[in-house]
């Protein structure tokens, strides 16, 4: 089976000031179909540019993306608007859910961005919920939830649309312990039952040792990391 995703010569430089600084350098990589992979490495390593740069949110000073066969870097914005929508999931570690919407209208907003009735989208939204555990709190808003409610929330949206394609970065970096074990068991589960690739951006060697492979970001290139043998 072909790889899902390809990254092929991935550069990316920031200016800082009047300086540039590359924060990939020529990096290659191949993730699969429901494949489960985490990235390690230290802040500002490049790890959530990464991601950013598989969900077509930012584009590479220089190589290429594919994803399913699809050349994301030749896109244009809207395209890769279009296509991220139905393609990724993004699981942030600062939740990202939109305060003035109950916790059913967040989880439906991709559905609905989508094109989905909105009948139909809060059905799924609401289906949703119950596989997370979080159907009783369908008409609370963000502010009423906990960090790991909303967390789940956050997982429920990520997947309403059975994305081939799950990003989490650092998803547990604000929970406390118990609560973080609750979220990643919700998040590997339904990634697994989906058959989507999960690519997870963390700290943690312990959540990062529950992954098929694991990878560093040093040097602006992704390296087996040989801290995991």
């Amino acid at each position: 089976m072909p790889p899902l995703i390809t990254l092929r010569g991935l550069t990316k430089d920031y200016l800082e000031g009047s300086r540039e600084r590359q924060v990939l350098r020529g990096l290659d990589a191949e993730f699969g179909q429901g494949e489960f992979v985490a990235v390690r490495g230290r802040s500002g390593s490049g790890k959530t540019t990464l991601l950013n740069l598989i969900a077509g949110i930012d584009l590479p000073s220089s190589g290429e993306i594919s994803i399913a066969g699809q050349e994301l870097t030749a896109m244009s914005d809207r395209e890769r608007t279009l296509f991220r929508r139905r393609h990724i999931g993004f699981v942030f570690q600062f939740f990202h859910l939109i305060p003035t919407l109950t916790v059913v209208e967040n989880v439906a907003l991709p559905a609905e961005l989508a094109g989905v009735a909105d009948g139909r989208a809060s059905h799924q939204a609401l289906d949703m919920l119950s596989q997370v555990g979080m159907h009783s709190w369908a008409e609370e808003y963000p502010d009423q939830l906990s960090g790991g409610e909303k967390q789940r929330v956050a997982v429920a949206r990520a997947l309403l649309l059975r994305p081939p394609i799950v990003l989490a970065d650092e998803p547990t970096g604000n929970l406390d312990s118990a609560t973080a074990e609750e979220v990643m068991s919700v998040l590997t589960r339904m990634s697994r039952e989906r058959e989507a690739c999960l690519i997870l951006v963390t700290h943690s060697r312990e959540w990062a040792a529950r992954a098929e492979r694991q990878f560093a970001l040093q040097d602006g290139v992704l390296v087996v990391d040989r801290t995991a043998d």
